[in-house]
């Protein structure tokens, strides 16, 4: 008896969870309005949407190539709910890169998305490294119209293994999926992460610590 009331409250539990967490828009679209400040929320506050209009979905400036004159040669040009207010609460969100010839996506991860790529132009060498303790770097080099998956919150990476320029579209399951570029988080802290500690960590010198700091 007292095992069969165990396994009740268990079940009761469970639903409880599982109701506590609404996976799914409860409307037909939650255009973000920007106007006001609500911190607390999971995303943004719903406009009213009898004030939505197409251009609360709609972007232009995709087709407009980004500069790649930056130290790694790559250009992220996000389309995200910053750019797309209506994509608020709707998981989704994509970007353009464009490459220099042999620049890099440095490695970096998405808190928050699974990340799809589609080479358009150009060849590329991309990868990702699976979590400890193997931290098996899975890689390939893909070709116009190839697709590689990267899974959420595991670093990875792209190169342009090419002499011409490059072009790729990400979509990522996510309205803002973040990033966290692993060389500006461990090295471009702000305060600095101590230097003994990363010295330790990644077992430099200090002054090879100190150098890279100044770096990012």
């Amino acid at each position: 008896m007292a095992n069969s009331i165990l396994v009740l409250c268990l079940l009761a539990f469970s639903c409880t969870l599982a109701t506590a967490f609404e996976p799914s828009p409860l409307q037909d679209f939650c255009v973000a309005d920007i106007s006001i400040n609500a911190g607390h929320l999971n995303g943004l506050p719903c406009l009213d949407s009898k004030l939505a209009d197409a251009n609360h979905f709609y972007f232009s400036g995709l087709h407009i190539a980004g500069n790649t004159s930056s130290s790694v040669g790559s250009k992220v040009s996000p389309v995200t709910v910053a750019q797309i207010p209506g994509l608020n609460t709707l998981g989704i969100a994509l970007a353009r890169i464009d490459y220099a010839p042999w620049g890099v996506v440095p490695p970096h991860m998405h808190p928050r998305a699974t990340e799809i790529l589609t080479v358009l132009k150009g060849s590329l060498y991309v990868g990702f490294v699976t979590s400890n303790p193997e931290n098996r770097l899975i890689s390939k080099v893909l070709h116009k119209g190839d697709v590689f998956v990267f899974p959420i919150g595991l670093p990875h990476f792209q190169q342009n293994v090419r002499n011409g320029k490059a072009i790729s579209l990400s979509t990522l399951s996510s309205q803002n999926p973040g990033v966290i570029t692993t060389a500006n988080a461990v090295f471009g802290s702000n305060p600095p992460i101590a230097e003994d500690l990363l010295s330790k960590a990644f077992q430099l010198d200090k002054s090879i610590v100190s150098r890279l700091q100044t770096q990012f």
